[in-house]
């Protein structure tokens, strides 16, 4: 993880209220690790909508056996 990189091509800001213990568990890793708050932030945003494809109206048709 720490080798990829993120936030590639266009930036666009986004601004979200989120809990307080949230952003303190972000803002610690972000410390312990290195990695800058916003690429921890992608990642789970990344990781999240690829597990959630069906929000997205894009969920893989299902295979019968």
């Amino acid at each position: 993880m720490k080798g990829q990189e993120h936030n590639k091509g266009t930036l666009k800001e986004l601004k979200v209220n989120i809990e307080e213990k949230v952003v303190d568990d972000f803002e610690m890793m972000a410390k312990n690790t290195g990695i800058p708050m916003a690429d921890l932030v992608v990642i789970a945003l990344k990781r999240f909508a690829s597990s959630h494809s069906d929000y997205k109206g894009s969920t893989p048709p299902a295979t019968t056996k």
